[in-house]
């Protein structure tokens, strides 16, 4: 029995030993979203309420970011979000276009924010109206300007 219990914290402590990356790289504060583009406060207030932990260089890493395996999990979350989408590093024009879609469909489908980090930060957990709102800003943004 009581081998039962020593192996997995043997590996608990094993599993430790490999710890992700949990930077926040530098940011160019002229690369941002609000600075390449129009950004409502209040759109401005719910992308850094349940986006930005994910979707920008502004992650604030929680206690439990430091505790493999989950470490390696919101380490790998993290990632994969910046790569596909980071508030941090805005593209021009062209490629924002397709973001900007990609953010309503994502938000009104409720696939974003991920549901293991609405468990965790209930906070993030965004309203129809709230989604109706992001839904609406990326649409504007998404707009061709007027000639």
């Amino acid at each position: 029995m009581r081998k039962y219990v020593v192996l997995p914290v043997i590996l608990l402590a094993a599993f430790q030993l490999h710890r992700p990356e949990r930077a926040n790289p530098p940011a160019d504060p002229a690369r941002a979203v609000d600075a390449r583009m129009e950004v409502p406060p209040n759109i401005r207030a719910l992308l850094d309420r349940s986006c930005a932990d994910c979707h920008s260089n502004r992650t604030t890493w929680p206690w439990y970011s430091r505790v493999a395996p989950v470490s390696w999990l919101v380490a790998g979350h993290v990632r994969e979000a910046r790569e596909h989408l980071n508030f941090s590093d805005w593209p021009g024009r062209h490629d924002a276009e397709h973001l900007l879609e990609e953010i309503c469909e994502e938000v009104e489908k409720g696939a974003m924010p991920l549901a293991s980090y609405r468990v965790l930060h209930p906070s993030a957990k965004l309203s129809p109206a709230e989604r109706q709102a992001i839904c609406g800003w990326t649409r504007s943004a998404a707009a061709p300007p007027a000639r």
